[in-house]
């Protein structure tokens, strides 16, 4: 009996116990970030204060959080018209005024990351990817076709981070002339985080030398607090901008929908949906991406590191949870600014493990974007076709996007009337031609690739001018060989193994 009447106190004093040293490693972390702050100079401490408040408040939120952020038992399936099919929207055709809904949408490109994943120094968007065409020229070309045919005034923002803002600024004046006008703002730069001591591993705010892996950009959810921080918000909002619509700059099928845009600003005042995701059904290649769901009455997006582990293969699972989210998202300006000053926007936080040179183990607090959507108001998802999803990751997907697969017009891309089937063929090409330089190297010509459903190749191979392939194709060459796939060929159902040998499949 007075065992079971120390355990209450016993856990008491546990939970005291881990208050004070929650208390006790938010002041080390206070003293940790005045110190730095006190290294920066005139406007770089300015920013850092608004960028350290912000990682203080994730800071805290981290060390209050106890387990997985969602109990399995209580997720349950979106109900039926919280996830609209993308073709009842378009059924209700476009008004003839649809430029006066252009005049009050923003198009915010998410710019904040590198190329160093295609083997590619400087910004991802600055990669060309068509005819030349980089990214960004893609976006500020469809931007400027919009504006010309509507008589618009669509502005294009970029989100930067420190990783690619001088670069990016420096490409901009190539556009001075074209109709569309271009704003930046920069994403908190946060610090790394030691894993053992959970102290920042920076010792000044140098970004340079024994500094440069030090700090991060602290994922897309951050736009809301440094869109609204930068200024920009406010003064769009000024100008009559009501809607945002946020996508990655390298998801090349995130082209301005009129029809969802329409959608948007004709619901009736006390309906207005703040917040669009775009979903589009999933497939095996996409089983890792996050899902919506309804949670505690609420829509709610559930990404793959939130799953507990025994539920994980359920989550992969494509009947259970039919679709994913494209990251393609329209949010209303005045509700983000509603949020920020409630102090109400809640994301879950991702703790990304890294580690450094010399073995050095951190993590970095982060919080995604789409996560923000149960925080607004009659929030809807649309499921929209795939063509609105065509990321560009890594050389297999640029070797899709460059082949005559796809037609370019305008800056968008769509896929060729000329090839039969909707569906885009499943590219795997090995390490060879992981660096974008590399891998131009290896085609003489991009491939037609009209017919083919499924490519893979592995080893050291190379592609003559004008060769054509279909069906499913597989060339290997072992390790030593080498493989040069004469001009002209046409490999259909083809096996090519290392000693050039051509077998039926």
């Amino acid at each position: 009996l007075s065992l079971s009447k120390e355990l209450p106190s016993n856990s008491n004093k546990m939970a005291q116990f881990q208050e004070v040293m929650r208390q006790q490693l938010e002041s080390s972390m206070h003293a940790e970030l005045e110190k730095l702050v006190g290294t920066a100079k005139g406007a770089e401490a300015k920013v850092s204060k608004k960028d350290f408040e912000g990682f203080r408040k994730l800071f805290h939120r981290f060390l209050q959080v106890k387990g997985p952020s969602v109990e399995w038992s209580k997720i349950n399936r979106p109900p039926e018209d919280s996830i609209q099919p993308y073709d009842k929207i378009k059924a209700k055709g476009l008004p003839h005024y649809i430029a006066d809904s252009l005049n009050k949408l923003v198009v915010v490109k998410l710019n904040g990351g590198l190329g160093t994943s295609m083997g590619c120094k400087g910004p991802k968007s600055l990669i060309s990817v068509r005819n030349e065409n980089t990214f960004l020229d893609l976006t500020v070309q469809q931007i400027e076709h919009l504006n010309k045919t509507y008589n618009a005034d669509v502005p294009l923002v970029l989100m930067n981070s420190f990783n690619t803002d001088e670069d990016t600024k420096k490409i901009l004046q190539k556009y001075t002339h074209h109709r569309v006008k271009i704003h930046t703002f920069n994403q908190s730069r946060y610090p790394r985080i030691n894993k053992e001591s959970l102290l920042p591993v920076a010792k000044d705010m140098a970004m340079t030398g024994e500094n440069a892996d030090v700090w991060y950009p602290p994922g897309h959810g951050d736009i809301y607090a440094s869109f609204y921080n930068s200024g920009l918000l406010e003064r769009l909002i000024a100008e009559g901008k009501e809607y945002i619509f946020v996508s990655n700059i390298d998801n090349l099928g995130a082209t301005v929908d009129l029809y969802i845009l329409n959608h948007l600003v004709s619901q009736p005042n006390g309906k207005r949906c703040e917040f669009i995701m775009e979903v589009t059904d999933k497939t095996r290649a996409d089983v890792k991406g996050g899902t919506l769901i309804q949670y505690d009455g609420k829509l709610r997006l559930l990404e793959i590191a939130q799953v507990p582990k025994a539920h994980v293969d359920e989550f992969k699972s494509v009947t259970k949870f039919k679709i994913f989210n494209t990251n393609n998202l329209w949010i209303s300006l005045s509700a983000i600014k509603r949020l920020q000053e409630q102090n109400a926007m809640d994301m879950e936080i991702i703790v990304n493990p890294k580690t450094l040179d010399g073995d050095l183990n951190v993590i970095q607090l982060e919080t995604a974007v789409g996560a923000a959507i149960k925080c607004f108001d009659n929030a809807l998802g649309i499921n929209v076709p795939r063509s609105r999803f065509l990321p560009v990751k890594t050389t297999s997907d640029l070797l899709l996007v460059m082949s005559n697969l796809y037609s370019l017009e305008a800056g968008s891309l769509t896929m060729s009337e000329r090839r039969e089937f909707p569906t885009t063929p499943h590219v795997k090409l090995g390490s060879s031609f992981t660096k974008v330089q590399e891998y131009l190297t290896r085609f003489e010509s991009i491939p037609d690739m009209l017919e083919l459903d499924h490519l893979t190749v592995s080893g050291d191979v190379t592609f003559g001018k004008h060769v054509s392939l279909k069906g499913t194709v597989i060339i290997i060459a072992n390790h030593g060989d080498r493989i040069d796939i004469p001009a002209g060929s046409m490999l259909e159902n083809k096996i090519v193994s290392g000693n050039l040998r051509i077998l039926d499949h």
